[in-house]
């Protein structure tokens, strides 16, 4: 596996998983763009690394078992593509959806953009329907 790859895994397994935040400062560029990300609220922002670990704490909040499983890691030198999947226990509010304390599992796909060996965005797709319909217990 490339550094690249090798970077991704750290990010999700210290920081989204363990809640390491303190990893930020080491594994994420000064400005992150999110390039794409539909239906995120950081989408199409560029955020320093404190917004970044206030991004990671909204998440963590709700869901603070969350646990990101990579099954692909696809990387040359300066992008990563993912596939995974996450899965949590949401004990927290999001925007629009209250806690229901339900557990749920989500996939997505993500391409990493990485400069000077630190992660510097991602463009993002995610199964939010899904998401919301496993939160609301059906059929949206």
């Amino acid at each position: 596996m490339s550094d690249a790859g090798r970077l991704i895994r750290e990010l999700h397994d210290v920081v989204w998983n363990a809640g390491d935040l303190s990893a930020v400062e080491r594994l994420v560029a000064l400005q992150y763009v999110i390039h794409s990300d539909p239906g995120d609220q950081w989408e199409g922002r560029t955020l320093d690394r404190d917004t970044y670990r206030e991004r990671v704490t909204y998440s963590r909040t709700a869901f603070p078992d969350l646990l990101f499983t990579l099954h692909d890691v696809i990387s040359t030198n300066r992008r990563v593509a993912v596939r995974w999947t996450a899965e949590g226990t949401q004990a927290g509010d999001l925007i629009g959806l209250p806690a229901t304390g339900k557990r749920l599992r989500f996939a997505g796909q993500t391409i990493y953009d990485i400069v000077d060996g630190q992660v510097a965005g991602h463009w993002q797709v995610i199964d939010r329907l899904g998401f919301v319909q496993q939160l609301r217990g059906g059929g949206g």
